[in-house]
């Protein structure tokens, strides 16, 4: 048997939410296409026949700004610390950078066996790509250079097979069962977040969060779950913009919302109703982003 832990890393939008769920076979994290939508460290849980892989979605790899960017990074730091194998992703269809220049030395300096991804590789002529291959393949980083495609699902299983050869042996750490250390609450409240990523302009990812105050399963053995929610902006301005005109976009992001929280609760009818507040400045108050559940 052979066990461990596997990090998810890389540039905001590189696709690691969308390579996790597709490993796991889950809805583990929220996908958008929004950077920095993935906040705190996920695990999502591959148990098979000789192996069990934990892998860690974290948040994309940027320089911090507020507290909640500085916790996104903790989350980071401590994923590369602890695991056992690294997945670097990279969105092979955009030209590097600064910022990538960083995440490679950050996954260097790890001390943890590396795995490159170059994801989007479906984008990609094969004439661009050989020449990225090269390049990253003379940084010395990695034990293997993996092109795929997490959307399609293009050579993710000679990217499994590279994980498994290097796991460590050891019995599993979870029980088959789960495929997620998430609590059910949270994940709720991820899933609304993500359709309020998905519905609204692109100044309101990083000022929005979503707090579930009412998680009522009283009537769950019958089919019926009520949840009550609030999403969380910093201005006027933007709690307008989430509220539609007539209610039209809260109405939106609120079906949608609830069709998704149905299937992970595997209930008949969720009722869901969801508030807009204003709590001006919550991304550098830690107190309310562990309330908010930016751990």
């Amino acid at each position: 048997m052979k066990s461990g832990f596997v990090a998810l890393v890389g540039r905001p939008n590189s696709g690691k939410s969308t390579l996790l769920n597709r490993l796991v076979g889950q809805k583990v994290s929220i996908v958008s296409d929004k950077p920095q939508t993935t906040r705190s460290r996920a695990l999502g849980i591959l148990t098979e026949e000789q192996t069990q892989i934990v892998f860690v979605d974290t948040p994309g790899i940027h320089r911090p700004e507020f507290r909640l960017n500085i916790r996104m990074m903790e989350a980071v730091y401590e994923a590369l610390r602890d695991v056992d194998l690294v997945v670097h992703l990279v969105d092979s269809s955009e030209p590097g950078g600064g910022g990538e220049r960083f995440a490679v030395e950050l996954v260097r300096r790890c001390g943890k066996p590396v795995l490159l991804a170059l994801n989007k590789a479906d984008l990609v002529n094969k004439g661009r790509l050989l020449p990225l291959i090269e390049d990253y393949d003379r940084q010395d980083t990695y034990a293997e250079i993996v092109p795929i495609s997490a959307k399609t699902g293009d050579n993710v299983d000679a990217l499994m097979e590279q994980i498994r050869r290097r796991l460590p042996e050891g019995e599993a750490l979870f029980d088959e069962e789960l495929w997620t250390d998430q609590q059910e609450r949270s994940m709720v409240g991820e899933m609304v977040r993500e359709k309020v990523l998905r519905n609204t302009r692109q100044e309101l990812p990083y000022s929005t969060a979503v707090q579930v105050e009412v998680f009522d399963e009283e009537r769950r053995a019958e089919g019926f779950v009520r949840i009550l929610a609030s999403i969380i902006v910093e201005k006027s301005g933007q709690k307008k913009i989430v509220i539609g005109r007539g209610g039209r976009m809260i109405k939106k992001i609120g079906t949608e919302a609830r069709l998704g929280i149905q299937q992970l609760l595997d209930v008949e009818k969720v009722y869901l109703e969801l508030n807009v507040k204003v709590v001006e400045g919550w991304r550098n108050r830690d107190h309310l982003l562990l309330e908010y559940g930016v751990s």
